[in-house]
């Protein structure tokens, strides 16, 4: 008898995952409903970017199943999952240098040649951060750190996506950036997007996520309410040092 699909944005089933006969991730299973923002939080090193780039079909999985909606993707190469409507925004910003801002944002509608919906998506990057529609003729190498940031980001949106895997948006940001970026988050999440975040901080995302998991040497080790999590001193001290 055929498994019925899961009804969520993205489940992971029993995902085991590394590189090159190393592994990364061992047996991690979580769901992320429609509109929801999953946070995997855990110290570096331990497995949070891997994650989300074997999601996204940059990493060979050796076991489990992932699902995004109604189609699995266990086996389908980048591109494929990325024409799923899935937009990975990786750590740090990885722009252009001498591209301007404007050219870095089409870079991620490269799916579709629709001008008026390329234009749509121009327009809700440029409500969401008002900084870059002045900036949009200004070279990517010119941006301060939180405007590459902002880059980053609104390039995911520019794919048209509703789920967005977005790995550690405030590292290396000033804290008043850093709220400027999850301000925005949160538009996105209000917006009905499903976001799954990988953080380091858990106090950075308490208020938005729906659900949080522990991440430790490839495991995940607790999952639950964000404050519950908050309210763990001995988890916070012995894996996010306080």
């Amino acid at each position: 008898m055929r498994q019925p699909k899961p009804a969520a944005a993205l489940v992971l089933d029993g995902v085991t995952a590394g590189y090159g006969g190393l592994t990364i991730l061992r047996d991690i299973s979580l769901r992320l409903l429609p509109g929801h923002m999953v946070t995997v939080v855990g110290p570096n090193g331990h497995g949070k970017s891997t994650l989300l780039k074997t999601i996204s079909g940059m990493t060979q999985q050796s076991s489990g199943r992932i699902w995004i909606g109604e189609h699995e993707i266990t086996s389908l190469p980048a591109h494929a999952i990325a024409g799923l409507g899935v937009a990975h925004i990786p750590q740090g910003d990885l722009l252009f240098p001498e591209m301007t801002v404007e050219e870095n944002l089409l870079m991620g509608a490269y799916l579709t040649t629709e001008q008026a919906q390329i234009e749509q998506r121009f327009d809700e990057v440029y409500r969401l951060f008002p900084k870059l529609a002045g900036r949009r003729d200004q070279t990517a190498s010119t941006l301060s750190g939180g405007e590459r940031r902002m880059v980053g980001i609104g390039r995911g949106l520019m794919m048209g996506t509703q789920l967005l895997l977005i790995d550690e948006p405030s590292l290396g940001l000033a804290p008043l950036v850093i709220d400027q970026i999850y301000e925005a988050i949160g538009a996105l999440k209000a917006s009905g997007r499903s976001i799954l975040l990988v953080e380091e901080n858990p106090a950075r995302v308490a208020e938005l996520a729906n659900e949080m998991h522990l991440l430790d040497d490839g495991h995940i080790i607790w999952s639950g309410p964000p404050d519950e999590l908050l309210r763990r001193d001995e988890l916070l001290a012995t894996y996010l040092g306080g």
